[in-house]
Order: structure tokens, then sequence, then C-alpha cells
């Protein structure tokens, strides 16, 4: 346990340089663009030249970049994400607000893509070769090549429009609903996990196998060991691979997210991203980015914590 807490300890200090060369690269990218936060803000007043002048001179918008990088971090430490250009509201406001129903969805795709990968690949390893296992690649296979949205769109058409089984978007809150929570959530949630699901259940079936063949495997069997005792050796040593990618698959969810949102119309991150964007407002891009950049960091923490206790000779290795 102290030797876990070391390590945990170790990683969460190395987050401090990565986090600040995120924000030193989104700042140089919202600094570099076309839109001027000056203009942003006065869009559709006609705002005189000393106007803008002005409100350069107050928010700092001529000084040198290393002094507004200084001042952007000590913001952000200070829970300051700017203010909106379009609806005038601090930016962190509207972030806390959409930022719910984006772990929502990522987490419930998640949890989806981890079962659907676990069920399809541990079967598809037990009957290798035979028929479940071509079943479940060819499956696999179809799941990678199809995009989340094209995936989202067919769902829309044949489970919302023709059977109206579920919505065809919007969403209800689970405190007002749990029963409708889950038929808004549904969609997206599997659209969002297919393709995850379908890359990590080939994933899986690969670990799966390659620790079948392993002579433990072979001796524990012969010894007549309890096929419950082996699997669940065996399905513990054949995760460190599976948890490795999943960490970098979080990252594709909460891009995905994005699109995802815009499409089933959720007001999540993704579309109070878009809606930014089309509407030219830098602080709320800014935000959003930030934000999304921070939950991949803490999630790869947490996959590194579960890849240590998985893995015990990393961990008396470190």
């Amino acid at each position: 346990m102290v030797t876990v807490l070391r390590i945990l300890a170790r990683r969460i200090v190395l987050l401090v340089p990565l986090m600040l060369g995120i924000v030193l690269f989104v700042f140089l990218v919202m600094r570099f663009s076309d839109v001027d936060p000056a203009s942003a803000f006065f869009q559709g007043a006609n705002p005189t030249p000393q106007q803008l002048h002005d409100f350069r001179v107050q928010n700092g918008l001529l000084d040198p970049l290393p002094v507004r990088y200084v001042h952007f971090v000590g913001a952000l430490l200070h829970g300051d994400m700017g203010t909106s250009a379009l609806t005038r509201a601090p930016v962190l406001q509207q972030v806390t607000t959409a930022l719910p129903l984006t772990l929502q969805l990522t987490f419930l795709g998640l949890g989806i893509a981890v079962v659907l990968s676990l069920l399809g690949g541990v079967t598809a390893a037990i009957y290798r070769d035979r028929l479940p296992d071509q079943i479940i690649r060819i499956v696999s296979l179809t799941g990678v090549a199809a995009p989340g949205f094209w995936l989202a769109l067919l769902m829309i058409q044949y489970l919302a429009v023709d059977l109206g089984w579920f919505p065809t978007g919007g969403y209800i809150n689970p405190a007002d609903s749990l029963t409708g929570w889950l038929k808004t959530m549904a969609l997206p949630a599997l659209a969002l996990s297919l393709p995850v699901a379908a890359q990590l259940t080939r994933i899986v079936r690969t670990s799966v196998v390659e620790e079948l063949d392993k002579d433990y495997v072979r001796t524990a069997i012969g010894s007549g060991l309890p096929p419950r005792v082996v699997g669940r050796n065996v399905l513990r040593n054949a995760l460190i691979n599976p948890l490795t990618v999943l960490g970098l698959r979080v990252g594709y969810l909460l891009g995905g997210a994005v699109v995802i949102e815009t499409i089933f119309s959720l007001p999540g991150m993704g579309k109070l991203m878009i809606d930014a964007v089309q509407n030219g407002d830098p602080a709320v891009v800014q935000g959003v980015v930030l934000t999304t950049a921070t939950g991949f960091v803490v999630v790869n923490l947490v996959i590194d914590i579960l890849y240590l206790l998985v893995n015990p000779r990393l961990r008396d290795a470190s």
C-alpha cells in the first residue's frame, strides 16, 4: 500500500509540468487564432477604435505573451476562465453547467464499451477459430470501421424515427425521470461506445488467447484447479494490455462526445463548444478545451492506478 501511494504521489507531481504544457499550448493556439477577443466582446455593437483599445488595455491584451501567460495561469488557479463574449457570463459557470451531461455520456459509453468488449473478447478467446470467434471478429471489424456519427444517424433513423423506441434527441434530467434519462442517453451512449467496444474486443481476445497458451494455465488445468480459479487469474493477467489502451480510448470518448452531443441536441460540452465556435466566442472555446484536456489527464491517472493494482510486477519494480 505504501508503494502504491509513493508511486501515486510521483505521478501527481509529474502532472504539474504536463498541465502547464497543456495550458501553454491552448493559450498559444488561441492567441494566434484569427478571432480578436475585443471584437468578439463588442460583436454587433459597432465599437469605436478607442473602445477596442481601452478593452485591450484593461484585459492585458497588449502585454507581452509571457506576461499574459502568467496572468492567464494565475486566473485559472483562482477558477477564472474568462467571460463569455456572447452571454457576458463567466466561462466557468457555463462549463460547470454543461460538464455533468458530458461526463454522464462519456462514462455511460465507457461502461457499455467495457462490458461489451469483455463479453465479446473472452467469448472469442474461449471459442477461438470456431464459429462464435468468427462472428465476433466480423462484428468487431465492422464496428472499428464504422464512425460514431454514422452509427448515430442510423440509430436515429431506424430506432427513433421508424420504430419510435427512443427520442430523436433532447435531454431529460435523471432527477426528473430516470426512465426518461435512460431513453435520451441510450442512443448517444451506444453510438459513442460501439467503435471503442469493437477495438477493445479485439485487444481483449488477443490478450486472453496469449494468456491461455502460457504454461502456468496448462499446469493449473492439469492439476485439477477449478475453472473459476484459473479463469480469474487468466482474466486478471490478460486485462493489463486492454487497460493501457482503455486510457487512450477515453480521449476518443471525450472528443467524440462533441459530435454526438450535437447530433442528439444534448446540452453538454460538445454543443457548448460548437455554439462558441459558430458565434465567435474564444473564451468559451478555450475553457471547454482546457476542461476536456484536464479530464483526459485525470482519467489516464486513474487508469495508471488501476494498471498498478492489476500488475503487481510493475508495482514491485517501481
